[in-house]
């Protein structure tokens, strides 16, 4: 299955969306949510309203979109999901500092990156493994 790359920033007004890889899908929106849902429409709409011949060829079978997303935007979505509290526990940054980071006051060095991105694996992976009875 191919993946589409979509990246998703924040800018000073609101979060832009785009293929990495397949040229023309453009989103946007005031949330991390609108911009997901805006991209998939836009996705949605160029293969409705195109020929076979003028569809790229990545949007042709199957795929999947896999979202690649800025540090402002990636916890600004999951804050509703994972708050500062939890992600403090897992990462060892602590709230205020995550804080800066999701406001976009301050942005974080390369290593801070790698442990937010390897917390959020880590507990993707037991969210995983779980099972109910």
């Amino acid at each position: 299955m191919k993946e589409i790359k979509i990246i998703i920033e924040k800018t000073d007004d609101l979060y832009t969306a785009y293929a990495a890889d397949v040229p023309g899908i453009y989103g946007g929106g005031e949330t991390v949510l609108e911009a997901r849902k805006s991209i998939e429409d836009a996705i949605r709409l160029l293969k409705e309203y195109n020929t076979e011949d003028n569809i790229p060829n990545e949007l042709k079978g199957d795929y999947k979109l896999v979202f690649k997303y800025d540090v402002v935007s990636l916890l600004n979505y999951f804050k509703r999901i994972i708050p500062n509290s939890a992600l403090e526990r897992m990462t060892g940054i602590n709230q205020k500092q995550l804080q800066h980071y999701a406001s976009g006051l301050k942005k974080p060095r390369q290593p801070q990156v790698k442990k937010i991105e390897n917390a959020l694996h880590e507990f993707g992976k037991e969210l995983m493994s779980v099972q109910l009875s």
